[in-house]
């Protein structure tokens, strides 16, 4: 690995989606000439979403893709350079920060943003990334609405998926929850109000054997772990409810994170525990994950990170 400097900044934003570019769109009107890497994913998890329609501004919804690329054309209209590359190494132990992109070229930056997100875990099965955005979907939240009258079908027992399911039932006529064991990990007043709730029937001891439908989702097949009884319940969408992974392996041996591996951030801020290093958008917020509240988490990291580097004499 070169450890030749290649390449000096002033405000570096690793990573795109709502978060990175709403940190890019005020760094660059604070004149902080911000450089962001946009990672693999450019534009995040929305790029692998259809339609958005709780996001201000949009009132007729907008394509999840379509709406990074607006965010896109705003961040570079105000001087943002946007790349391509991925961060695969860094060094926050010395001032300025390092960092190395593509495991080639290295950075020095007097601030880092870091805005990489996180991934939702899925089941592995085919079905059910081939009809990713046609009925399949890891946010009830965000598209629960498009299925109000219907009936779906929920893979979780945990907290979140308890939280979902009841969100849920309340558009729904009825959601099915598919729970691997014979009980939930859910906290028990969770685990109450789903039981209590009349139109969520729960599936103990059972799995999702499959995903049914050509081009939309039509049914889940599920499949009894105790006695290996197959049941196929028609179903308008299929919601994914087992947790995400934030995307902050590599900055771990320098920023404080949970047991989860979500970033810590300081109370009511996006500083994290090194100096000259915010952290904003899904990779520190494991509680709403919406767009929206991504977005202005990334505003408050440029705030912060211009008002840092003021005082720093940067």
């Amino acid at each position: 690995m070169s450890t030749e400097v290649v390449e000096k900044v002033h405000c570096l934003i690793i990573g795109s989606g709502p978060a990175g570019y709403t940190a890019a769109i005020y760094a660059a009107r604070a004149n902080l000439k911000p450089l962001m890497y946009t990672g693999l994913l450019q534009g995040g998890q929305l790029v692998n979403t259809t339609d958005v329609e709780n996001y201000p501004g949009y009132p007729q919804g907008i394509l999840g893709p379509e709406m990074m690329e607006d965010f896109k054309k705003q961040a570079e209209r105000f001087g943002t350079d946007i790349r391509f590359g991925i961060a695969t190494k860094v060094d926050f132990s010395t001032t300025p920060k390092k960092v190395w992109i593509d495991d080639t070229k290295l950075l020095e930056a007097d601030a880092v943003i870091l805005a990489t997100g996180a991934e939702a875990k899925w089941l592995g099965i085919p079905s059910e990334k081939r009809l990713n955005g046609s009925g399949v979907s890891a946010c009830a939240v965000c598209d629960g609405f498009f299925y109000k009258g219907t009936e779906v079908a929920i893979v979780g027992a945990g907290d979140t998926a308890c939280e979902e399911a009841i969100y849920l039932s309340k558009l729904c006529t009825r959601v099915h929850m598919i729970v691997r064991r014979d009980q939930m990990r859910a906290s028990k007043i969770m685990q109450d109000r789903v039981v209590d709730t009349h139109n969520i029937t729960i599936y103990w001891n059972s799995e999702t054997d499959e995903v049914l439908g050509e081009n939309v989702v039509e049914a889940v097949r599920i499949v009894n772990k105790l006695t290996g009884e197959k049941t196929t319940v028609p179903v308008a969408g299929f919601f994914v409810a087992i947790g995400h992974q934030p995307n902050s392996a590599i900055f771990k041996d320098f920023i404080e994170t949970d047991d989860q591996g979500y970033v810590i951030t300081a109370p009511d801020s996006t500083k994290t525990k090194i100096e000259g290093v915010f952290a904003c958008g899904d990779l520190q917020d494991k509680i709403y994950r919406q767009a929206v509240t991504a977005a202005g988490t990334g505003c408050m990291a440029a705030l912060e990170a211009e008002r840092w580097l003021s005082e720093k004499g940067f």
